[in-house]
């Protein structure tokens, strides 16, 4: 009589978890790049676009929120300020939006072959990784332009704010991917809640100016990551550790909570997909 193997998904994360992961290395690689190839297959300018998004909504927050409404930008010309703020939110709302869907847009294969289900929320964040770097090419053009030198010292922390908006992602991500393969209307919902988020953090404006309703923002793992993004590459201020650390404890938070319902429910996946 020939052995039967069953696959069942654990309810929890553990280093086994890990080990897998970096057992399909190769497999995420294939996903990164196949997802890359496909959003630019058949485009004029390439890669590039991963800058036209940011780039124009730079030019339209300067236009209307720097020249005509004056909004402060901490001494700092406002493109150069909007801009720092743009590319980590854009970073942040495009791997949210995009490991929400990553389930459903990978159907097929979810439904007829195994292998770690994380990878392709993770594939997805990395391919907006891609293009984070490519779009920060205008941020050193704009102040170059402009003749800010950046504060290179403070480029170390960029990584460490990097990977904090990668756990952010990551976890809000896991938990609507996981909605999203029952209930379709978080392809609806998420847009939406995206624009209002997008109010409730420093992007447009100082952090300084929310005043009594500070506390709003703080709560907000991405408002930490953008302040200390700007203080560390334009120095404008010192870098806030507490209201990092806040954004720290966010994230642990949505992770957890993202995770968990990840796996509980990755077992119904193919199921009900």
């Amino acid at each position: 009589m020939s052995k039967v193997t069953v696959i069942k998904p654990k309810k929890t994360v553990s280093i086994d978890d890990l080990k897998e992961i970096w057992a399909f290395k190769e497999l995420l690689y294939f996903f990164v790049w196949r997802d890359l190839k496909v959003r630019y297959k058949q485009t004029a300018v390439g890669v590039l676009w991963a800058i036209f998004q940011p780039f124009m909504a730079m030019v339209v927050f300067s236009v209307i929120f720097g020249g005509l409404a004056h909004m402060p930008s901490d001494g700092v010309p406002y493109p150069i300020f909007v801009y720092s703020g743009l590319l980590f939110w854009q970073f942040f709302s495009s791997s949210l939006s995009d490991v929400s869907n990553s389930l459903i847009a990978n159907q097929s294969i979810v439904t007829k072959v195994y292998f770690p289900r994380l990878l392709l929320p993770i594939a997805a964040i990395a391919t907006n990784l891609v293009d984070f770097f490519v779009a920060s090419a205008v941020l050193l053009g704009l102040m170059f332009y402009y003749g800010f030198l950046p504060h290179l010292t403070g480029l170390l922390i960029i990584p460490v704010l990097l990977f904090i908006s990668f756990l952010a992602s990551l976890g809000g991500g896991l938990f609507l991917a996981s909605i999203n393969v029952k209930y379709r209307d978080v392809r609806y919902v998420l847009p939406y809640f995206l624009q209002m988020l997008l109010f409730i953090t420093p992007v447009i404006y100082p952090a300084s100016i929310a005043g009594k309703y500070s506390w709003i923002l703080a709560i907000n793992p991405m408002t930490g990551v953008i302040k200390a993004a700007r203080a560390a590459i334009l120095g404008t201020e010192p870098v806030n550790w507490l209201l990092l650390e806040l954004s720290l404890i966010a994230v642990a938070v949505l992770l957890t909570i993202g995770v968990t319902t990840f796996k509980k429910m990755e077992r119904y996946f193919a199921d009900i997909i």
